[in-house]
This record gives structure tokens, C-alpha cells and sequence, in this order.
């Protein structure tokens, strides 16, 4: 496999790994005022490919975020209890933008070292056809 291949399959993993924390990012901020709904964080590892020995970043589990649930005081709300409280979420939008921010950074070098890389491909096919 040459060295352009592994590149871009380094980078088209970042670019999928990025693409998975969004999509889970998008669901926290939609659900933000979802009565009971946790928090969903994702961390990052690495996969040694069996075939060729690359090392790809995967996305890992899914996990919840365990922090306290905001108790709401709303009386007239179906899901209060007897002192007229309901547990909202555990979203705080403000850490959700920031993460959104960080991801979409990081989506954009990775697209980027992937258009350097097909560049750079090209501008070798092109020496090479003179």
C-alpha cells in the first residue's frame, strides 16, 4: 500500500470518528429539554488494521453522562412529583457548542489533510505521465 493510501485512509477515519461525535453532539443539543435525557459522550481509540497495519482512530462506546439531572420545579408539569419537581437533563448547551466547535475543527484538518493528500497524488501521477 503506498504512502498516499495510508494517509488517506488515516484521514477518512478522523473524518468518520468526527462525523459519529457530531451526529451525538446534534442529539444532546436537540434533546436538551427532554425530561430525563443524559447526556451522550464518546471518547476515541485506536485500531490497528489487520490487513495493512495502519493505525485508524475509531469511534469507542457510547456512554452517558452520569451527572446529576437539573431538578425542575414545575407543579402544573405532567412528570412532577409530589413537591412539584421533574428531573430535566444533564445537557448543558453552552459545553455542547464548545464540543460541537472542537469536532467541527478537527473534521476540517482532517478534510483538509485529505485534499493535500489527493493533491499531491495527482501532482505525482502527472510527473510521472511526462
Amino acid at each position: 500500500m503506498s504512502d498516499f493510501s495510508k494517509a488517506l485512509t488515516v484521514s477518512s477515519s478522523g473524518l468518520r470518528a468526527q462525523a459519529t461525535r457530531l451526529r451525538h453532539l446534534s442529539e444532546n443539543i436537540s434533546n436538551a429539554d427532554t425530561p430525563g435525557y443524559r447526556r451522550k459522550t464518546i471518547s476515541f481509540e485506536t485500531m490497528l488494521s489487520p490487513r495493512d497495519g495502519i493505525a485508524e482512530v475509531v469511534p469507542g462506546r457510547v456512554r452517558l453522562d452520569r451527572a446529576e439531572l437539573e431538578k425542575i420545579h414545575d407543579p402544573s408539569h405532567p412528570l412532577a412529583d409530589e413537591t412539584g419537581h421533574y428531573d430535566g437533563s444533564n445537557v448543558d448547551l453552552l459545553i455542547e457548542l464548545a464540543d460541537a466547535r472542537e469536532a467541527q475543527r478537527s473534521y476540517e484538518a482532517n478534510l483538509k489533510m485529505f485534499e493535500q493528500t489527493r493533491k499531491m497524488s495527482s501532482g505525482l501521477m502527472e510527473l510521472l505521465r511526462r
